[in-house]
């Protein structure tokens, strides 16, 4: 049966700009890219080059012609071990975050994308 979560498709306005908010602003590294025509490509970035998991920053437009029901922001929670220096760095990179939450079940915030989608980063020791 399953073994993996392999990929999560994200759907962007603009797949240069999406790539260079992962890589630049949060450290991801740039695991794939291939071009799919003249105006789009496909593009997978992860947190680091051993993860197996990775992000596909997919173009919105591409995908809104090719099944419209299909685009929608799915719900991400990432994780780290130091939530206060996550915080920390993103905000300096001029990443937008909420405030910095300190739960019974856990820490995390939540932070924005270029395109305004919003994820959650929780802590885990």
């Amino acid at each position: 049966m399953i073994t993996k979560i392999g990929k999560i498709t994200i759907y962007v306005n603009d797949q240069q700009q999406a790539k260079d908010f992962w890589l630049n602003k949060l450290g991801f590294v740039l695991k794939f890219e291939q071009p799919m025509g003249p105006n789009a490509a496909w593009i997978e970035v992860g947190p680091s080059e051993d993860e197996f998991t990775t992000l596909v920053l997919y173009s919105k437009a591409a995908m809104e012609r090719q099944k419209p029901e299909k685009v929608a922001h799915p719900s991400i929670l990432f994780s780290t071990t130091d939530i206060e220096s996550a915080y920390e760095k993103m905000k300096q990179n001029g990443v937008e975050v909420e405030d910095l939450l300190r739960l019974p079940f856990g820490t995390m915030f939540s932070f924005k994308d270029q395109d305004g989608n919003e994820y959650i980063l929780r802590e885990d020791k």
